[in-house]
């Protein structure tokens, strides 16, 4: 199984505790193996086992309380 990453932009994170909501809101996804999030360059990097749904992931940041965007 080949392992996909995606890099999104998050507006909205100002600080750990941002990055930390994110990190648990995208982790619930199925399939994520490794998720990297920066609340000053605003980057999250999310590593799926498989395909990766860009819809499930803007979701999951959504509910965290940020908005993002396919980088």
């Amino acid at each position: 199984m080949n392992a996909t990453t995606a890099e999104y932009q998050v507006t909205g994170m100002t600080c750990g505790h941002c990055e930390m909501s994110v990190r648990e809101e995208v982790g619930e996804l199925s399939g994520v193996t490794d998720i990297q999030v920066s609340a000053q360059t605003g980057r999250l990097v999310v590593t799926s086992s498989g395909s990766l749904d860009d819809a499930q992931v803007l979701a999951a940041v959504e509910e965290a309380g940020y908005s993002a965007a396919r980088a």
